[in-house]
């Protein structure tokens, strides 16, 4: 870890002390890929780590503290899913290679991070701004690249004028959240990862060129 790690009172904590929340919040992550997070209690974390929720309390005011810790962490990771938009190509054969690595990038961040990533959609629902704030970075990293992509299209003439390209990049951003979302749902339909990926490469590429893909 880099940086000063501080307990909840302001002391900053050492190497031990450090080891020991880092631990705490593994356990925690862990905990929440298989409790609901309503269900998770300072002194089940506490146990699962070896240590007691006094300690626990040291570094973090609550659970909720602790998975924002987490949820931070994550969102970002989450900022290098710009890099699968920015700058990459949206013209011929590129454009496909492009729509397909940015679902394949997407759904992967996704099923990666599933459990903490529940949470933070839950928190959003219920209208807790940090959460929301949160939900919004992490999609914001492909959702202002993709605009910027239409946009340039547009500037070059590939793309029309009277199509809004903040629009149509945040319709997309929350069409592969929603599918992300949902990959297990889709086996219940009859649908695999396999034949899920390319259609929905298919409709970015759509909906960021507004062509058929060149393949």
């Amino acid at each position: 870890m880099t940086g000063q790690v501080r307990t909840v009172d302001g002391r900053v904590a050492g190497r031990r002390g450090q080891a020991t929340r880092q631990k705490l919040l593994d356990c925690l992550s862990e905990m929440l890929s298989s409790s609901p997070y309503r269900d998770v209690k300072v002194i089940d974390v506490a146990r699962k780590a070896g240590t007691s929720p006094a300690t626990f309390y040291q570094y973090f005011p609550d659970v909720e503290g602790a998975v924002l810790e987490i949820a931070e962490t994550m969102a970002k990771e989450g900022a290098t899913l710009t890099d699968l938009v920015a700058g990459r190509s949206w013209t011929g054969k590129a454009a496909w290679q492009t729509s397909e690595e940015l679902v394949e990038g997407f759904l992967a961040f996704w099923r990666k991070n599933d459990a903490i990533l529940r949470v933070v959609d839950l928190g959003a629902a219920e209208g807790d701004k940090r959460f929301y704030k949160i939900r919004m970075k992490i999609l914001n990293s492909v959702n202002n690249s993709l605009a910027d992509a239409i946009k340039d299209l547009q500037s070059r003439g590939r793309v029309g004028k009277d199509v809004n390209a903040a629009a149509v990049a945040g319709s997309l951003v929350a069409m592969l959240a929603s599918v992300a979302g949902h990959q297990k749902g889709f086996q219940s339909w009859g649908v695999k990862q396999s034949e899920l990926k390319p259609s929905l490469a298919l409709l970015v590429h759509l909906g960021v060129t507004g062509k058929k893909p060149t393949r």
